[in-house]
């Protein structure tokens, strides 16, 4: 195992009514701003309910936080913020919702130029707003970690500071009860790709790691399906083990003393900016073509999770692994999500747009061992098509 520091300080409250806890969970003289996106939580009763903990605050909305939040919308936010002088944010959403606001909640506090060097030139944030998130999506697990993405002008990049990990986050699984199946099912993808960036590497020894990714993999694969299928669509039990399993995929722990990938991820950054394409969908896309084209390197960690995760323990060793890729496309492909480029009409021309971007972004030596070149990228994405 290697070395590793880990805290995880995000105060959780989970369970349906939990969002009346942040009345308690906000300082009674903040100065609060809501952030949201489009307004589904006016029409699924959590806007009402924030409002009703709020009612002895001071508080002011922003709505608008589109996916793939936009710096430009985000910097519209941090001006109302300064012109209100507002000194707490309270994020109601997704992960799109909640990583824009740690981009706000930094670029408040900004004493440079253009806050988008916090992105592109990765400068320090020493400050930010103190931030609270009401989870109405779960996927991303931004809600319990302190990194964030941010697209401006077709370029998405990712940010990491413990400044704006949220204070307190409320799990409330009745409130994605309301949740479209496409938003289900993007919500799955995304928790069960961010285990496996973390898990499917090379063995360390880390047992611990490795069978809490295994039991986060598994119930992803047990509880999915049911969130889509009519009959189970409401059981709040399937959606608070989704909700659960979202969050600990992403919250540090099954990713401290491990190695990790990350390759789907920038990869699929890509995608989404140049296509629009939806994140999970995009990694659902890239995930296994990077199985298969680092397969080699990654095969002891590929043969565990056949045999871990899909029971599958016969026949040789690449017959083995072609059966643990096959399984996961399948799987993906039971969430409903596309697992090529061709399925969302993208053909080899485009490959090479993506590597364009890619170089463009400084992505030229992905994964866990660094060794996923342009040359190794081309491969991947050629793969998924």
């Amino acid at each position: 195992m290697l070395n590793f520091s880990f805290q995880n300080s995000t105060q959780i409250h989970f369970g349906e009514g939990q969002i009346a806890t942040i009345a308690n969970e906000i300082p009674a003289d903040a100065k609060v701003l809501v952030t949201y996106g489009g307004g589904s939580i006016k029409s699924n009763g959590v806007y009402d309910q924030v409002a009703k903990a709020l009612e002895n605050h001071q508080w002011s909305e922003f709505s608008g936080i589109e996916p793939n939040p936009s710096y430009h919308t985000l910097m519209r936010a941090v001006e109302q913020i300064k012109a209100e002088g507002l000194d707490y944010i309270l994020a109601v959403g997704g992960g799109s919702v909640i990583d824009g606001s740690k981009f706000i909640a930094a670029a408040a506090c900004y004493q440079g130029d253009d806050p988008w060097d916090i992105i592109a030139k990765q400068h320090p944030v020493d400050t930010a707003l103190p931030l609270g998130a009401v989870l109405t999506l779960p996927a991303t697990g931004s809600e319990t970690n302190p990194a964030a993405v941010v697209t401006r002008d077709g370029t998405k990049l990712p940010f990491y500071a413990l400044a704006v990990r949220p204070k307190f986050a409320v799990l409330d699984p009745s409130v994605t009860l309301s949740l479209s199946p496409r938003q289900v099912s993007n919500g799955v993808v995304d928790a069960f790709v961010h285990v496996m960036e973390q898990y499917l590497t090379y063995p360390v020894n880390a047992k611990i790691q490795d069978r809490f990714a295994e039991g986060i993999l598994l119930t992803l694969i047990e509880e999915g399906p049911k969130a889509l299928a009519e009959e189970s669509s409401k059981d709040l039990e399937v959606r608070a083990n989704i909700m659960w399993a979202a969050t600990m995929a992403l919250n540090g722990l099954i990713g401290a003393g491990v190695p990790q990938d990350w390759a789907s991820h920038m990869l699929g950054h890509e995608l989404t900016a140049a296509y629009g394409v939806d994140h999970a969908r995009s990694l659902s896309i890239t995930l296994p073509a990077v199985m298969k084209i680092r397969r080699e390197a990654k095969a002891d960690k590929l043969l565990q999770y056949a045999e871990r995760i899909w029971g599958i323990s016969e026949g040789d060793k690449h017959q083995r692994i072609e059966q643990a890729i096959a399984a996961t496309e399948a799987f993906f492909r039971s969430m409903q999500v596309p697992v090529r480029l061709s399925d969302i009409e993208l053909g080899a021309s485009d490959v090479e747009v993506l590597l364009t971007k890619l170089e463009q972004h400084q992505m030229v030596a992905l994964g866990e061992d660094k060794k996923i070149t342009l040359d190794v990228s081309r491969d991947i994405l050629n793969a998924a098509l």
